[in-house]
């Protein structure tokens, strides 16, 4: 069982189209791992027999973690949050039906914060997930669920959703690979929105060709979701080996890691700088870029993702679905007391806040300039790409912190993402490698590029990965 469970997912489903595995035996070995997760990073697993699989399939009856914020019919998808507690959706989204159609086979939801609001995975409703480096310490958010079960390997791969740095930021924690594709490569049709013109699914993995073998079945336009698109190419296996002919900026900017003075931990900057010099030895050319407007980037993003999730989540009344407190009173009081209890603390932050920068009056005076200061940033990226291939930065500006540590003070929090949600509000594509460990902890290494170049970010990532042998598997033992 131990061995089944060390394979890839790539190799797993090339041992299954060979016959040299049983895909029944990989989910049983999986589920048993999964069944006996002390991280809690599942809130679901899969029971009864195997689900029957066709070998042929391109992914082959490989097992699939599912972060919670994916609508599965019949299954609870609940988004961490109370007030959808026990939710089982009628449909299915369309990434889990993309994905299923080519044959994995879905082995549990994975816990999350709750709406996908958060850096730590602690807020979610059914309690915080550990880091599996050290379970006294968080794994990231939102997607953390996802990001620790890959770590760990109760599942040889995951999705998850990435709005701020939800996808990239928990696989730095947890020392796997997370990708963030171009908005539009997926469908959001089923995911739970927290802010629509941000969300995008993608993937989480051991190594970059689990993530691009996975990715390149989520990908495609779907007619139930009006921003989804055709990528112009299919997502391809990468093979590099080196970085012949790249050029990588590095935004002084962004190597800041924010207004408070605390910038990038010292351990962080060591193996970006380390990554960096490989990178060279590989043949990419390395220099300085601009970024001017990026260190606005998190304040635009915590007025306009907010905004967005205010008019999302007035959908939670407890009327149709979902939790429902009292009744028995006036509409008005139902709705405050089935809110005041079903949703948590940040969530209830983040919808003041949105609510508030849409207010009249106050509407021109922050939504609207966080409006403009995406599209400066938007630009700022178009002009940095007329230079440079790709842009490089850490992910995360610290590893893994203290469970607790952070949790009082939200602007503590918020700065987790400093480094991640410029990409979005751009809505480029990015992903993050592991790029070795600080004090024991995994570090991860951020490359950004423009819209719809998947394929090249990830033969790039290929070759670094290659080239930083990076090894997880301790933690998977």
């Amino acid at each position: 069982m131990t061995e089944l469970t060390e394979l890839g997912a790539a190799a797993a489903a090339r041992a299954i189209h060979a016959r040299e595995i049983d895909a029944g035996e990989l989910f049983e070995a999986y589920r048993e791992r999964a069944g006996a997760d002390e991280l809690n990073a599942f809130t679901w697993v899969a029971e009864g027999p195997p689900p029957p699989t066709d070998p042929a399939a391109p992914l082959a009856g490989v097992p699939l973690a599912v972060k919670d914020l994916f609508c599965t019919e019949g299954i609870p998808s609940q988004a961490g949050s109370r007030i959808l507690e026990g939710y089982r959706p009628p449909y299915t989204a369309t990434v889990v039906e993309n994905l299923t159609g080519a044959g994995v086979t879905l082995l549990g939801k994975t816990n999350q914060d709750e709406f996908a609001m958060g850096s730590s995975n602690e807020n979610s409703a059914f309690g915080p997930v550990l880091n599996p480096w050290d379970r006294g310490r968080v794994p990231g958010g939102s997607s953390g669920g996802s990001a620790a079960a890959v770590a760990a390997g109760l599942a040889p791969w995951a999705i998850g959703t990435d709005t701020g740095g939800s996808i990239r930021q928990p696989a730095s924690l947890c020392g796997v690979v997370g990708v963030k594709p171009t908005y539009g490569a997926c469908s959001r049709w089923g995911m739970i929105a927290f802010a629509s013109s941000l969300d995008q699914a993608g993937p989480l993995a051991r190594d970059v060709t689990d993530a691009a073998l996975l990715l390149s079945h989520m990908v495609g336009h779907d007619r139930r979701d009006s921003t989804s698109v055709a990528l112009p190419e299919p997502i391809t296996l990468p093979t590099a080996e080196d970085l012949t002919g790249i050029r990588l900026g590095v935004p002084e900017e962004l190597l800041a890691g924010g207004d408070d003075g605390a910038g990038i931990e010292p351990g962080v900057r060591e193996s970006f700088e380390a990554t960096l010099a490989l990178a060279e030895g590989l043949g990419a050319t390395i220099d300085t870029c601009r970024l001017p407007h990026a260190p606005h980037a998190l304040s635009a993003y915590y007025l306009i993702a907010p905004a967005e999730a205010s008019a999302n989540l007035a959908r939670y009344d407890g009327v149709r679905y979902g939790l429902r407190v009292g009744g028995e009173e006036d509409l008005a009081t139902m709705y405050t007391r089935t809110r005041g209890e079903g949703f948590g603390a940040e969530v209830k932050r983040r919808i003041m806040l949105g609510t508030y920068a849409l207010s009249s009056g106050y509407y021109d005076a922050y939504y609207g300039q966080a409006l403009k200061v995406r599209t400066k940033i938007a630009d700022d990226f178009r002009a940095a790409f007329a230079r440079f291939d790709f842009i490089a930065t850490p992910t995360s500006p610290w590893t893994a912190f203290e469970l607790g540590s952070k949790a009082d003070d939200p602007l503590a929090m918020y700065l987790n993402d400093f480094c991640t949600v410029p990409m979005p509000l751009a809505g480029i594509p990015a992903l993050s490698i592991p790029s070795g460990c600080s004090d024991g902890l995994p570090v991860g290494f951020q490359l950004a590029g423009p819209a719809f170049s998947e394929n090249p970010l990830l033969q790039a990532a290929h070759a670094l990965e290659r080239a930083i042998g990076f090894d997880g598997s301790q933690v998977r033992a």
